[in-house]
């Protein structure tokens, strides 16, 4: 597994699971076995006690360090200041691992600001070693940016071929804020696992779409968390550290961008 340090010294790994309506104890058992450690929840999965189940499982029954897990999650509701603070307490006791390693607002609410000053006051005390967002675009990003004490040290938002989010990451940089892409395979929207680009490249290099797609990603510093329930995806999707592409390669998938979302809900 290779890690980014963000912006408060801690490191994340670049690659990880997305938990998103993933409820068996038994599969996230299997994607720890195959070498994940990052780990994406939020209150909104409603899985945040199985999350926490299996890494509780893979501690005493595996030998893993809790240090080696670095688990995420998301408040997914506006809330008040106080509601916050109740909504951080919920998870910490849900996932009853000690402390969250990244706590995100789930979306740009109209009380993030409130929200996140309750995150700020939990950091400061240990509860949580880093704070986040998602889904905060370009302009929403740069105006939050400034009522905060504590810098967000991620950005997790729909990134992948279609959406490459390049105006974003330009917004981030003075601030070392790591974007991270949630659906990195578009749902297998727009022809995704067809593309001919990515077909082209992935027989090059003896590897699957999906798996080019992810190390487009994670070769320009992005964490990607890519869900999978069969346990033959899951070791594919993490065996992308073995290889790397090339600049004509990473050329050719940066000509797929359209600067567009690719749900109907998108942000």
């Amino acid at each position: 597994m290779q890690y980014t340090t963000l912006n408060n010294g801690i490191q994340m790994p670049l690659l990880g699971f997305g938990t998103y309506g993933v409820n068996r104890v038994d599969t996230l058992l299997a994607a720890i076995d195959c070498g994940y450690r990052l780990f994406d929840t939020a209150q909104m999965y409603g899985n945040e006690k199985e999350v926490g189940i299996a890494i509780r499982e893979a501690i005493t029954k595996r030998g893993i360090k809790r240090e080696e897990f670095f688990i995420t999650t998301k408040l997914s509701s506006n809330m008040s200041f106080e509601g916050a603070k109740k909504g951080i307490e919920s998870s910490l006791k849900a996932l009853d691992l000690g402390y969250i390693d990244l706590l995100l607002i789930h979306e740009p609410y109209a009380q993030a600001k409130d929200m996140y000053r309750a995150m700020q006051e939990a950091y400061k005390e240990g509860k949580i070693k880093a704070l986040g967002i998602s889904s905060f675009t370009p302009k929403v990003f740069s105006e939050f940016m400034k009522s905060c004490e504590v810098l967000p040290a991620v950005n997790q938002c729909e990134t992948h071929i279609y959406y490459q989010q390049r105006a974003l990451i330009e917004a981030m940089k003075p601030y070392k804020t790591i974007l991270e892409s949630w659906s990195p395979f578009v749902a297998g929207k727009s022809g995704f696992f067809d593309n001919p680009i990515l077909v082209q490249i992935a027989q090059k290099y003896n590897k699957n779409v999906a798996q080019v797609a992810l190390r487009f990603l994670v070769q320009q510093g992005i964490v990607a968390i890519p869900k999978a329930s069969n346990p033959k995806h899951m070791q594919e999707n993490i065996a992308i550290f073995d290889f790397s592409l090339s600049v004509a390669d990473m050329k050719a998938i940066r000509s797929l961008d359209t600067n567009k979302t690719q749900f109907s809900w998108g942000y």
